[in-house]
């Protein structure tokens, strides 16, 4: 291991203005936990963008090194369960909120919140998939269960440019399901259509008070947005159907009536992604090695240094990015 490595690290004064910088770090300032990372890849998700940002309270200790998640090759350890080559993922459990994360050479965590990189997929496929890409695949074995199977209609993925939307987008349609992508960059249609949709809608059709009912559209589906537009694919989801909901981007609320669920006996159903028990973390990560091609997983992502990742944090919460976006920690 290195005698000491560069972080980001994001600080707040006694004003509580917060900032963010490049420093340099050494084990001893690592957080608790019995296995230590080389962490070779991460990413930026929304949820990091507002955290380096601060346009969001998603850092609640400081100073805290943010970053959500990360795939590298552990270190050190002393989990019954990890050795030192061992090939891992972390997404979630606090880690860049209230633990040191990703953006750093090395992260100490604890080994129950660690994953074993599949075979099938290398450390930068796995960031280019994420948290976004992991909640994606939580939404669509969430629809699974509830019995949404393509025979039973077309499916809505809204932020369909985004993270989420864009690996939904790409697992759906390579299971069956036609897939309706609502977007507020019709500019993308191109390429969400490459990843598998067989519908663009303008978001501005799920972006106004919502009907209390409106036409049956969709049999499903998977939604980042929240407020005002879940409100509407709710109203407008078919009897017996179910809409998962992973995301805030619109907003946290949700001005919706009761008639989609006693009426048409429409779920809706919570994913969260943070705190999910390992088996269901495990069973995803060996879906997405499964169903999603790696081939439209290459054409969403891009790549950036670890210099970039500031940058990268206020393209995403202002809308200026594409898809995923893997950082190189190696650059």
């Amino acid at each position: 291991m290195p005698e000491t490595f560069r972080a980001l690290l994001v600080t707040r004064d006694e004003d509580k203005k917060q900032s963010v910088a490049v420093a340099e770090m050494t084990e001893d300032d690592l957080m608790e936990g019995d296995v230590t990372v080389a962490v070779e890849a991460t990413t930026v998700n929304y949820k990091d963008g507002l955290a380096i940002t601060g346009m969001a309270p998603v850092v609640r200790r400081f100073p805290l090194v943010p970053g959500i998640d990360f795939a590298g090759t552990v270190v050190k350890s002393s989990h019954v369960d990890w050795r030192e080559g061992d090939q891992v993922i972390l997404n979630g459990w606090g880690v860049g909120e209230t633990h040191h994360g990703a953006y750093a050479g090395l992260a100490r965590v604890k080994g129950d919140w660690l994953v074993k990189l599949p075979p099938q997929i290398t450390p930068f496929e796995a960031m280019a998939i994420g948290t976004a890409g992991y909640t994606a695949m939580l939404c669509v074995m969430a629809l699974e269960r509830h019995g949404i199977a393509p025979e039973r209609g077309p499916v809505i993925v809204t932020g369909a440019a985004g993270g989420v939307g864009s690996i939904a987008i790409a697992i759906l349609s390579r299971l069956g399901f036609h897939v309706v992508a609502s977007t507020g960059r019709t500019s993308e249609e191109d390429y969400l259509r490459d990843l598998g949709a067989a519908e663009v809608i303008a978001r501005d059709e799920l972006s106004g008070p919502a009907r209390p009912l409106g036409r049956e559209r969709w049999a499903g589906g998977v939604d980042a947005v929240g407020s005002h537009t879940l409100a509407n694919v709710l109203s407008m989801t078919s009897y017996g159907g179910a809409v998962a909901a992973c995301g805030l981007a619109g907003g946290m609320d949700l001005p919706a009536s009761v008639a989609p669920f006693i009426l048409r006996g429409v779920s809706l159903l919570g994913i969260d992604s943070v705190m999910a028990p390992l088996s269901l973390r495990r069973e995803a990560w060996g879906r997405l090695a499964r169903d999603l091609d790696r081939a439209k997983l290459a054409s969403l992502s891009t790549t950036i240094g670890f210099g970039g990742i500031v940058d990268a944090a206020h393209a995403i919460v202002e809308g200026r990015i594409r898809g995923r976006v893997v950082v190189d920690m190696a650059k």
